[in-house]
């Protein structure tokens, strides 16, 4: 490849191991050494890969991710308008975030949410892998309807498919609740519940945060975990790991007797139809989201809203804050402060 001149195998001195790819057109320099955490595909261990990569020319755009060859292309194109934030900057950020975020893709069937003319133009959202995928991306066929008629999804399991997604201008990854089973038919069985808390007219995501302390209380008496991330947009997503992988009949009922169960206890903030004529001044609980054809946006996804804001997971200390406080800003993150916020917590959703 032309614009790649020198590859180091080890960390050479000086060099920050942990951070992101640097390029020539992302950072400001002709001459960069790209530090990458690579999430191993097979052991799914993280391990620190470090290249130099040297463009002999400013216009070069090929890099090396993960021992795979790639190709960025308009870097500089300004994909969130209000803000200035570009695809190269986009890029950066799933770089830096992927240790963290990889876990929540690897194996599942992968929506892209892409808006290649930016987030304020028309977007589109993808099911089928495109045409060009590389051979070495790993796919798999899940059927789509009842006659067998099938979809050949993306799967991103590792950093190099995730940097080639995002150059796609994939701004919003979405993925199901369930993981491709080594040994048997697809889809999988679920591994854990999701309750989307959608704020109606006149509330906020501060009565969201009210709602995610009863669901809350519910699964933990019934010996269950619960984990809360912003939707990254105006409400809450809370998700409860399955050990047992029930059915989906059965994960389905469990998430609609808890969301009509809270309807008849907090009737003035619940409602679990989604009718548009019965949520003003109430949150949504929506259990629908249960279903093996159905996905939500990923942990740590960015949104394709004015700002680069990201689906964040957050503690249950800030869900309290922000109920009491009834600021929802407080409950607002955009991509610099989940990187920050990384360094300060780990991974909050490792558990799901």
């Amino acid at each position: 490849m032309k614009a790649l001149l020198l590859l180091w195998s080890r960390i050479p001195s000086g060099v920050d191991q942990t951070r992101s790819i640097r390029s020539g057109r992302l950072a400001g320099f002709h001459r960069a050494v790209y530090g990458i955490r690579h999430c191993d595909a097979v052991d799914r261990r993280i391990r620190p890969t470090v290249y130099a990569v040297v463009p002999d020319d400013t216009a070069s755009n090929g890099v090396i991710v993960g021992g795979r060859e790639l190709t960025m292309s308009n870097l500089e194109k300004v994909l969130y308008p209000a803000t200035g934030f570009t695809k190269g900057q986009m890029i950066d950020y799933y770089t830096k975030v992927s240790r963290v975020m990889l876990p929540h893709l690897r194996d599942r069937p992968l929506t892209m949410k892409r808006c290649p003319d930016g987030v304020d133009q028309p977007s589109f959202f993808e099911k089928h892998a495109p045409v060009h995928t590389p051979e070495w991306m790993r796919k798999v066929s899940v059927p789509s309807t009842a006659d067998g008629d099938a979809v050949e999804y993306l799967m991103v399991c590792d950093l190099p498919t995730l940097i080639w997604a995002v150059n796609l201008a994939t701004v919003e990854f979405h993925v199901p609740l369930w993981r491709v089973p080594m040994r048997s038919t697809v889809p999988g069985p679920p591994d854990h519940l999701v309750f989307d808390l959608d704020p109606g007219e006149g509330v906020t995501i501060v009565e969201c945060c009210s709602v995610a302390t009863h669901v809350a209380r519910i699964l933990t008496d019934q010996g269950l975990e619960c984990i809360a991330k912003t939707s990254g947009f105006k409400g809450l997503h809370l998700y409860s790991p399955l050990r047992d992988r029930p059915s989906w009949n059965l994960a389905r009922e469990h998430a609609r007797k808890i969301a009509m169960d809270l309807e008849r206890e907090v009737p003035d903030l619940v409602v679990s139809n989604m009718r548009k004529g019965h949520r003003r001044g109430k949150v949504l609980i929506d259990w629908s989201q249960n279903h093996p054809a159905k996905t939500t946006v990923a942990a740590y996804s960015l949104r394709s809203r004015s700002e680069p804001t990201v689906s964040t997971p957050v503690t249950w200390e800030e869900v309290e804050r922000c109920h009491q406080s009834g600021d929802p800003a407080s409950l607002r993150f955009t991509a610099p402060e989940v990187l920050d916020r990384i360094d300060s917590y780990g991974d909050l959703f490792a558990s799901v």
